[in-house]
């Protein structure tokens, strides 16, 4: 069975994409009600342009029974050579860090996650301990309220550096087994330069293109490995909401996530 990372290779390689599709359904934005048939629609229209999907759980959870029922069929409808990532922001110690990661990688099935490293190393390890899965540790995220704490100054053995440095510094020594990324918000290019200076190899998952006005050349810049790669930019409700018309929100949706992926390219290039 492929991981996580060589699933995400090889889609980005098919399908010459570095774009996440965020499948966040509002019943507010959204143009039909049913939510399974809503992201049904908008995968149909934009599996060849994407290299993975990212539900964010919130959304589900907030619909009850029946948005975790929306999530199911919505994975089901997702081609297996796609990986999933599960935006949760999971954090906990213990056997409660363990539940977490058990429910999204064995239940749910989801290839990778989002974890929150706020309580430390014993917090993250059992998500870690599926090799086969991606660990994506929030580092700098993508809202106003990020430099309430990640960019505050800490010292680690006489050493000074924002907090989302050592946090990278951290995550890359606990990725013994190949399968920790970092979340870094297309909002903040600095930081994310510095963080892919620290961590050359892993991949970076950058969520605050479109809707939360990320700059996408610097995003694109900034983020990519030395091969290129090596990095997610994700765009939620500037694709799925691209249109709120009942009989066009599916091919606007494509338009919008081709644009992406074309002007991401040309920043590649």
């Amino acid at each position: 069975m492929p991981t996580f990372r060589e699933k995400l290779s090889a889609a980005a390689k098919k399908n010459e994409s570095l774009v996440c599709v965020g499948l966040d359904p509002d019943p507010a934005l959204m143009p039909i009600e049913d939510v399974a048939e809503f992201n049904a629609a908008i995968v149909e229209a934009t599996a060849d342009l994407v290299c993975c999907y990212k539900p964010n759980i919130a959304f589900y959870e907030a619909l009850g029974i029946s948005g975790l029922e929306a999530l199911r069929r919505t994975l089901e409808c997702i081609p297996q050579d796609i990986p999933v990532i599960c935006d949760a922001k999971r954090g906990d110690i213990g056997s409660t860090a363990k539940a977490y990661a058990t429910a999204l990688f064995e239940w749910w099935g989801f290839d990778a996650a989002t974890v929150n490293p706020y309580l430390g190393r014993d917090s993250v390890e059992p998500f870690l301990e599926y090799a086969d899965r991606g660990i994506l540790v929030l580092c700098h995220t993508s809202g106003p309220g990020s430099v309430d704490f990640q960019d505050l100054t800490v010292e680690r053995d006489g050493v000074q550096r924002p907090l989302f440095e050592e946090v990278a510094l951290r995550t890359r020594s606990w990725n013994e087994r190949g399968n920790a990324g970092l979340v870094l918000g297309a909002t903040f290019p600095q930081q994310m330069e510095t963080a892919r200076q620290l961590c050359p190899d892993m991949v970076i998952l950058a969520p605050g293109i479109g809707a939360q006005g990320g700059d996408l050349e610097s995003t694109v810049r900034s983020g990519v490995d030395a091969q290129g790669g090596g990095l997610i930019v994700n765009s939620s409700r500037g694709v799925i909401y691209a249109s709120r018309g009942r009989d066009d929100f599916a091919d606007a949706a494509r338009r919008a996530a081709d644009e992406l992926r074309r002007a991401i390219n040309a920043a590649r290039e």
